[in-house]
Parts: C-alpha cells; sequence; structure tokens
C-alpha cells in the first residue's frame, strides 16, 4: 500500500486554506496546516483534521501538525518547509495559498499608488511563492510531487480590491508557468484563481457589489471555498497537467 501524501497549505488554518485542509484531510492526506498568528484557530483545525481522517494511527508517525510562519519573510519560508519535511518525512503537495491586498477604489488612479500596498502585494503575491518553491523544490524533486498557487481571477481580468493585487496577480500567474517550466518533468506546477469568495475578506466588499458580482456570473453563483479546494485537489491528483491555471468564476470572465 502507497505511503499516504503529505500536504502542506500555507494560510491554512481559515478560509479556502482551512477548506482544503479538511478536503485532503478526507482523502487521506496527511497536512501541515501554516498559520501566521493565530495558534488557537490553527490547532483547533488539527485537531478537527485529525477526527475525519480516515487513515488509521500509526505509532510515532504525525499526521496533522501546525507551523507558524510568516511568509513574507524568506528565512521563516525556509524554516516552515524545513519544519513540515522534519516532522512528516516527505513532502508531496504545496498548496501556497498566502497572499495579501488592502481594498481600494480600483477605478481611482489616486487611490491605487501607495507605495506601501505596491511593495506589500508584490512581497506577498510573487515573491513568497517563489521563496517556498525555492525551498520545496529538492522534497517535491524526489516525491515528483505538485505546487499550486493560489491566483485570483483579478489576475485574468483587471478587477477586485486594488491595481496593485491585480498587477501582483497577474505576475503570480506567470510566475506560476515559469516555474512550471524550470521544475519539469518531476514536479507539476499549476495556479487556481477564484473570484469573489465570500470569505472573511470577500465579506469586507459591500453587499451591493457581492450581489452585483453575482449576478454578472453566467452560473448566478459565486465559487465557493469548497469549490475552489475540489480544484486544488483535482490539481494534486492530475499527473499530466502543468502550467495551467484554473479560472473558477461561475463563468463571469466569459
Amino acid at each position: 500500500m502507497a505511503a499516504p501524501l503529505v500536504a502542506l497549505i500555507t494560510a491554512g488554518s481559515a478560509g479556502l486554506g482551512a477548506a482544503t485542509a479538511r478536503l485532503f484531510a478526507l482523502n487521506g492526506l496527511r497536512v501541515v496546516v501554516n498559520y501566521s498568528s493565530n495558534t488557537e484557530r490553527a490547532q483547533g483545525l488539527v485537531d478537527e483534521l485529525r477526527r475525519m481522517s480516515p487513515l488509521p494511527r500509526v505509532h510515532g508517525r504525525t499526521d496533522f501538525y501546525a507551523v507558524r510562519a510568516d511568509l513574507s519573510r524568506r528565512h521563516e519560508v525556509q524554516n516552515l518547509v524545513h519544519e513540515t519535511v522534519a516532522e512528516m518525512g516527505r513532502l508531496d503537495v504545496v498548496f501556497s495559498n498566502g497572499g495579501w491586498t488592502r481594498l481600494r477604489d480600483i477605478s481611482d488612479l489616486d487611490d491605487n499608488v501607495d507605495e506601501e500596498d505596491w511593495d506589500l502585494c508584490f512581497n506577498m503575491n510573487v515573491k513568497s511563492h517563489l521563496w517556498l518553491m525555492h525551498a520545496a523544490k529538492d522534497y517535491l524533486d524526489e516525491s515528483e510531487g505538485v505546487f499550486i498557487t493560489t491566483a485570483s481571477l483579478a489576475g485574468v481580468k483587471v478587477s477586485g480590491s486594488s491595481l496593485a493585487y491585480a498587477v501582483t496577480k497577474a505576475a503570480q500567474i506567470h510566475l506560476a508557468k515559469g516555474l512550471a517550466l524550470i521544475a519539469a518533468p518531476r514536479i507539476r506546477v499549476n495556479s487556481v484563481s477564484p473570484g469573489l469568495m465570500l470569505t472573511d475578506w470577500g465579506l469586507k466588499f459591500p453587499t451591493e457589489k457581492q450581489d452585483e458580482m453575482k449576478e454578472r456570473t453566467k452560473l448566478k453563483r459565486l465559487a465557493t471555498v469548497e469549490d475552489v479546494a475540489e480544484q486544488v485537489l483535482c490539481f494534486v491528483r492530475s499527473k499530466s497537467v502543468t502550467g495551467v491555471n484554473a479560472i473558477i468564476d461561475g463563468g463571469m470572465s466569459l
């Protein structure tokens, strides 16, 4: 019987990261949940994953684990990967789910020239994924694994919370394609680009904006975190798919 896969999920204690962790656990993966500050929430999720997992308990084996790390700091990203492998013994899947934005009026140039916004967006939406892939590459190469990033519809069509966010998400999609070229043939690299999801962040948009975006979809529904998690799991299982950005937006971008 093949050993269960080990997945590292960044920004994994809430929202899409937590939904993906639950889906992975239900499908027999061992999961490391990265978080930035809320230790209680992360540990609560780890306990939940342990209860729902179909994996048999194996003495001396850790199946679910939480690691605190600031994804904006390269050395902490490196330590996150090293601690994951030290605790779990291997690494097969990285779901690079971290990101950052600040709500701005995307149609107002004056509101989109804050230099701190641009620096933080580029650091978290582009560089953090590069640093994570660099730290994980040797382990994923050994396991013929997969690296998946969370991009955004805003990176495909200028939209979303700010111009800085849209531009850096477009860069992230291009980065994933570049990493797919570099990491082949042993590592697959893909990205998911959701439209608006009603997470804690998505709920910051005014209700009228949420309703407007839902109405603009062809399916008359916004993507849920569970919808996107299913696509992430699909990328884990799809052995012949790399360099792909999956747009999950109810057909809004058509």
